[in-house]
C-alpha cells in the first residue's frame, strides 16, 4: 500500500499575507508517494560444501569451479538489470558470488549479517542428508548452540523495514540463502514455515518480490 505524506502551508500562505477570511480558506496540498520496492532475490552460486555434501550454515564456504561460473553468469543477467544496489550477505561464499557477479562494475555492494543463513551451530557443516527433512523441528526450536527459522525471519524482517525506508521506488538485488529466501516468501507472500523449509529445493534465476512503501511487517 503507498503512502502519502501531506505538506500544508499555514493560514498565512506561502507569500506570509494573511488570507482574507482569516485562514479558513481550505489550505493546499502537495502529495508525495511512495513506491513499492522490486527485490530480486538471487542464491548464492554453488560451493564445495554443496558439491560434497555438507550443510555450511554460519561457516564462510567457498565456491567450487563450477560455482564461479555460475556467478559470472549471474552478473551476466543482471548487470544491465536497473538495479541500483546488491545487498549480499556476509559470508564468504555470497560475498564471492556479488563479487564474481560483478567484478569491473560500479555496482554498490551492502554486506549485511542479517543476510546470513540459518546458523546451525555446534551442527554447521552437518551432512546435507541429515539436515534435510528435519529443518521443521528447528522452526521455533534453535540448533544447539544455533538459531531457529523463526528468527532468521525475525532478522530478516528487521533488514526489510531498513530497505523499505532508504529505497523507495528501487529495484534491488539480494544474494543470500535458502532461509532467507524462505522468510522473504513468509513475510511478503504469506507463506509459512511448515509448508517450506523441507520443500524440494527448485533452482531458478531469480526470485522477485516486491516490498510495499513502508513497510514495517506482516499484517
Amino acid at each position: 500500500m503507498n503512502r502519502s505524506r501531506l505538506l500544508r502551508t499555514g493560514p498565512q500562505g506561502s507569500a506570509g499575507r494573511p488570507m482574507p477570511d482569516g485562514g479558513r480558506t481550505r489550505p493546499r496540498v502537495s502529495i508525495e508517494r511512495s513506491m513499492a520496492i522490486e527485490l530480486i532475490y538471487e542464491t548464492h552460486s554453488i560451493t564445495i560444501d554443496n558439491e560434497t555434501g555438507h550443510a555450511t550454515g554460519w561457516l564462510p564456504g567457498e565456491l567450487s569451479e563450477q560455482g564461479r561460473g555460475l556467478a559470472a553468469k549471474l552478473g551476466e543477467r543482471r548487470r544491465n538489470d536497473r538495479i541500483a544496489v546488491v545487498f549480499v550477505s556476509d559470508l564468504r561464499r555470497a560475498v564471492q558470488t556479488a563479487e564474481i557477479a560483478f567484478a569491473g562494475t560500479k555496482m554498490p555492494i551492502r554486506h549485511d549479517a542479517r543476510l546470513r543463513e540459518c546458523n546451525y551451530g555446534d551442527r554447521n557443516s552437518m551432512p546435507s542428508s541429515e539436515l534435510h527433512g528435519n529443518r521443521v523441528r528447528h522452526i521455533d526450536t534453535p540448533y544447539p548452540n544455533g538459531e531457529s527459522y523463526q528468527q532468521v525471519v525475525t532478522r530478516m524482517a528487521d533488514f526489510l523495514r531498513d530497505l523499505a525506508a532508504t529505497h523507495d521506488g528501487q529495484r534491488v538485488l539480494m544474494i543470500s540463502h535458502s532461509a532467507n529466501r524462505w522468510a522473504l516468501d513468509c513475510l511478503l507472500n504469506g507463506a509459512r514455515l511448515e509448508e517450506i523449509v523441507d520443500a524440494p529445493f527448485e533452482w531458478q534465476e531469480g526470485w522477485v518480490y516486491e516490498v510495499p512503501a513502508a513497510w514495517q511487517g506482516p499484517a
